[in-house]
């Protein structure tokens, strides 16, 4: 672990080095389309999700994106703003949008770094894990709203019905 130690303390790292270094603990595949964007797969439960790092120098932030593998017909657009909602109430890190011109829900998520060089890989980790764990966590209500048919409220109960007790 010491050359994780010294790669989060090295000076004059690009941001978006750090993200590969991150993915490559990981082992999934990723392409680096330019200095500021890097996209990667992320097997998970439900779907593989699609990872997207950003780099504004002008904000001084990293921005990831985290899209379903799903499309929304534009029928089915209003219940599912409806659920992006509902579970938006529901986080305390990031929020789900929809991508209007791809029909496909995306969790997002900025990293503030003004006057820092570069993240952590401990940074990345946490916006990569937590992107993973919401989609995760809301994947079924998506489901139950665009092939169930159920509201949004309903989607949302149904995803997250917690069990007490034990059988």
């Amino acid at each position: 672990m010491q050359s994780l130690h010294r790669a989060t303390t090295e000076t004059n790292v690009h941001p978006m080095d750090m993200v590969e270094r991150t993915l490559s603990l990981y082992q999934w595949q990723s392409d680096r389309s330019c200095d500021t964007e890097i996209a990667a797969q992320a097997p998970a439960k439900w779907c593989d999700y699609s990872l997207f790092f950003t780099w504004s120098d002008n904000a001084e932030a990293m921005q990831l994106t985290c899209a379903f593998d799903m499309r929304i017909q534009k029928e089915q657009r209003a219940a599912v703003h409806e659920l992006l909602m509902l579970a938006n109430e529901r986080m305390w890190l990031g929020h789900f949008t929809l991508w209007q011109e791809e029909g496909q829900p995306m969790f997002r998520h900025a990293l503030p770094l003004r006057g820092a060089e570069a993240p952590t890989i401990g940074q990345i980790q946490d916006m990569i894990e937590t992107a993973i764990y919401e989609c995760e966590r809301f994947y079924p209500a998506f489901q139950y709203v665009i092939w169930g048919g159920r509201s949004a409220k309903e989607a949302m109960d149904m995803a997250l019905l917690e069990t007490v007790g034990e059988a």
